[in-house]
């Protein structure tokens, strides 16, 4: 239910978290088998955490028993890589896609992926992605 209508939940949410005084911005939604990832410009505090907790709590047709508390993310380091295009020669870009292209950089050479990087388009209008990876 709520990635069907997540351009309205982020803005709900930016609405939450300025009424708040926060300064930080929530970007996308992304759902996993474990719960909802909610990404944001900056670090969140217990603050900002507590105001989106409080959001989600009080959306209609959601039970709030099911919500846990909010929590940073649990891996020791993450990169948000933003503005690809969504769209490309071989289709779309997907998140084994973006493991091929990590694993050709100098750079990543010694890392190791905590989990496969979840790419999230923009929105529907935009050809854009956000890719989030945990490392």
């Amino acid at each position: 239910m709520i990635i069907n209508s997540a351009h309205t939940y982020i803005s709900n949410i930016n609405k939450c978290l300025k009424i708040s005084k926060s300064d930080i911005v929530t970007d996308f939604i992304h759902i996993t088998n474990n719960g909802i990832i909610i990404t944001t410009n900056k670090p969140a505090n217990n603050l900002n955490l507590s105001t989106i907790e409080n959001y989600l709590k009080n959306i209609k047709n959601v039970n709030s028993d099911s919500i846990k508390s909010p929590h940073l993310p649990r891996s020791k380091s993450y990169m948000k890589i933003i503005g690809l295009p969504y769209k490309i020669e071989q289709g779309v870009i997907s998140p084994d896609y973006i493991e091929g292209i990590l694993k050709k950089m100098h750079l990543f050479k010694d890392i190791v992926l905590a989990s496969k990087p979840y790419v999230i388009k923009v929105s529907p209008k935009l050809d854009m992605t956000v890719v989030w990876v945990d490392i």
